[in-house]
């Protein structure tokens, strides 16, 4: 029988030759084994450095499903509620009315402060403490758990706050003591060490079509991700590649992304280590909302409704243009976390499947045909003989 990685392999090449994208990596797991470990293309287009299996990759918002994981982890323990309101451990969230936000509601995108603090700069998120300081001070733009509306990045100091005040470790140590390590997964950080910046993919976007339309300056897209952090290569600082930015900047290999999403995929356990209880799994893959999302309703190529857990975004029947669902199939039982430019990464229970896709180049907004990442995954699963 073929190789199925060579099929795969030859499909990520062709989207390279097609001139659609710039630098692939993709890896699946199934039943616990890897099975597909692939890549083509361009880490670097300023130097030619290629793609290789261990070019680390800026994760986006495929970062939030980690950050939802190190969640889980602690309410499994029973360390937290979900319900339990963030205030209560961390006092001076409760500024301008937040005393009732729960960390259900922070998981969900329904807390209320999907803004960013008017004066933030990409150098103040590389400062974990002033960055939950402001964050703390953010009024509420709606009541807790009356709407749902992206929190971009905001998401990730909330939540990593709450897993320090909770256990004590910051959330990027908690990483690699409770997933990594435990789990046998190298190269997947929250901050890199300094001897890992040579291996960091360089990332890119299309500029928009001369005909875009401006956006409003009080989009509230633009007040979740300020143009001052779009227009900053904020993923090519060597600084924000430092810092622990929890919602959008985990750095990683594919490979170490779909471990991750393996042993979620079993149950929790991967080669004879459990991270999380079936039981905590069941619970956090529970759809809680689908209604309107508030930030990224308005944009075109964004899909609507976003299916929401907790933390993780869900499956479902979708067209294949829908580039942040797609994907993940259209089984309801299936979760992960799209990120932007269209990665993903996800588990599939059902099939003891995981997969994760990662990028360089975001193509322009609103790109037509299927996107790169539901035609991989398609490919992939194709080849191991699954279903969607």
């Amino acid at each position: 029988m073929e190789d199925p990685n060579k099929k795969v392999r030859n499909l990520l090449e062709q989207l390279i030759e097609s001139g659609k994208e710039i630098g692939l990596q993709v890896a699946a797991y199934l039943d616990g084994q890897l099975v597909i470990d692939v890549c083509a293309g361009v880490a670097d287009p300023a130097t030619g450095r290629t793609v290789e299996k261990d070019t680390l990759f800026a994760a986006a918002s495929c970062t939030k499903g980690i950050t939802a994981t190190c969640i889980h982890i602690l309410a499994d323990r029973k360390a937290i509620d979900y319900d339990l309101p963030i205030a209560n451990i961390w006092p001076e969230f409760a500024a301008h009315g937040k005393d009732q936000i729960t960390i259900r509601h922070a998981l969900t995108h329904q807390a209320g402060i999907p803004q960013m603090p008017d004066n933030v700069t990409p150098e103040m998120m590389c400062d974990w403490d002033a960055m939950c300081t402001a964050i703390a001070d953010l009024p509420p733009l709606w009541e807790a758990g009356k709407k749902t509306g992206y929190h971009a990045l905001t998401f990730g100091w909330i939540l990593g706050e709450v897993v320090r005040r909770a256990d004590g470790r910051p959330i990027s140590v908690f990483l690699q003591d409770e997933i990594c390590k435990p789990l046998g997964i190298k190269d997947l950080y929250l901050g890199i060490p300094d001897e890992v910046e040579d291996r960091v993919a360089n990332t890119s976007a299309a500029p928009p079509p001369p005909d875009a339309p401006v956006p409003p300056p009080d989009l509230l897209f633009l007040r979740a991700i300020p143009l001052v952090i779009l227009m900053s290569g904020f993923a090519n600082r060597p600084d924000t590649r430092r810092a622990s930015i929890p919602a959008g900047l985990g750095i990683m290999t594919a490979q170490a992304l779909a471990r991750h999403y393996a042993a979620l995929a079993q149950g929790g356990e991967l080669d004879g280590t459990r991270i999380l209880s079936p039981e905590s799994i069941g619970i956090a893959t529970q759809l809680q909302t689908e209604a309107y999302d508030e930030v990224v309703g308005p944009i075109p190529g964004y899909p609507q409704p976003v299916r929401k857990a907790l933390g993780y975004w869900l499956g479902g029947p979708r067209t294949p243009a829908d580039s942040y669902h797609a994907a993940m199939g259209d089984k309801s039982t299936t979760f992960g976390h799209p990120g932007a430019g269209g990665m993903i990464a996800f588990a599939d229970p059902e099939q003891r499947f995981s997969f994760a896709f990662l990028k360089n180049y975001s193509p322009p907004m609103g790109a037509s045909g299927p996107d790169s990442a539901y035609t991989v995954a398609q490919s992939v699963r194709t080849v191991l003989g699954l279903s969607e």
